[in-house]
């Protein structure tokens, strides 16, 4: 659910869409969730100062909380 959750977020962010992929690492109390997107799109994803990516790992966790895993995204060039 969380790594749809950042697909869709990524995905209305950025000018290439189609080049957002993310990837999900599965651990026994935790996920990493791995964000990929094209190198001209990623000043979107992580915004002036991180404000942008922080917002994203906010509302991630927010939603991994019914989980109960913590949930880490790392955003990838």
């Amino acid at each position: 659910m969380v790594k749809e959750l950042v697909e869709l977020i990524a995905k209305a962010l950025v000018d290439y869409p189609d080049q957002v992929d993310v990837q999900q690492v599965e651990g026994e109390h935790s996920v990493i969730l791995e964000l990929r997107v094209a190198s001209d799109d990623m000043g979107k994803v992580i915004g002036k100062q991180g404000r942008i990516a922080k917002a994203i790992r906010t509302v991630v966790n927010a939603a991994a909380i019914k989980e109960k895993k913590r949930v880490m995204v790392e955003i990838i060039q």
